[in-house]
């Protein structure tokens, strides 16, 4: 029996985990040690990468942005959050299904999972770590905010970096031949934005009423399949196979 390879990438904040409050913290604290000033006004954050967060929150706060300021803010950012570390679990939480849901697609063969956030790495990998997720995701090929591309673009990326890796073509590059191993990618998330990212990039999307976006609205968006949570296990695991199945199986 041939195998099925996909490449399943995960959002973290509000589908795998939930630590809004800590987050807000740690964005007021890089705030005032970058602008010097205490923050009023947070932008919206789903779907969306720390440079836009960031851009956004220093002109709602009426700070006349640098070329300095986004590096400084970041390198803040990671130091703020890391320093909260003990709370993440303390007033944070794993959302229902997910570490399960993780757990089961790793077990499938030709699985590789990783991570696509608009989140910077060093916040991402720690969210995944404190939860026990990370044993479960290659975090080496994710797509993490950077400063420079898009969430479509950071999509491209990671399925660019894990077709290095583990030799399977994820992506549609030239340099992979006839009769090379290919797999199909499937990205995991809960807001319209992230749909939308993962159509431009070519994606099926599997997406989980589990942040601010209804049911109706991820499907508005285009999402492949929608599902109130990740509790259910089986029907998540069947639904990524669904979506990655290769044509006419």
């Amino acid at each position: 029996m041939s195998t099925t390879y996909r490449l399943v990438l995960w959002n973290i904040d509000h589908t795998l985990v939930d630590v809004g409050r800590v987050t807000r913290d740690a964005y007021a604290e890089a705030f005032q040690r970058v602008t010097g000033r205490p923050l009023v006004r947070l932008a919206p954050v789903a779907g969306r990468t720390e440079s836009e967060i960031i851009f956004e929150t220093l002109a709602f706060n009426d700070i006349d942005v640098t070329d300095d300021h986004l590096p400084a803010f970041m390198t803040e950012l990671a130091r703020t959050f890391a320093a909260r570390r003990d709370r993440l679990r303390a007033e944070g939480r794993l959302l229902p299904g997910a570490k399960e849901a993780t757990a089961a697609l790793a077990r499938r063969r030709g699985t590789v999972q990783s991570v696509l956030t608009g989140s910077i790495r060093p916040n991402a990998v720690l969210k995944l770590a404190e939860f026990g997720l990370d044993s479960h995701l290659d975090t080496e090929v994710g797509g993490y905010e950077d400063g420079v591309y898009s969430k479509a673009a950071l999509l491209e990326l990671a399925r660019r970096k894990a077709s290095q890796k583990h030799g399977i073509a994820f992506d549609d590059s030239a340099a992979w031949q006839e009769g090379d191993a290919k797999g199909a990618t499937v990205y995991v998330a809960d807001s319209t934005r992230d749909v939308q990212a993962a159509k431009i990039a070519r994606a099926a999307v599997l997406a989980v009423a589990t942040g601010s976006a209804t049911e109706a609205e991820l499907r508005a968006a285009g999402a492949d399949v929608v599902l109130p949570t990740l509790a259910d296990t089986g029907t998540v695991v069947r639904a990524v196979e669904h979506l990655t199945a290769p044509a006419g199986a």
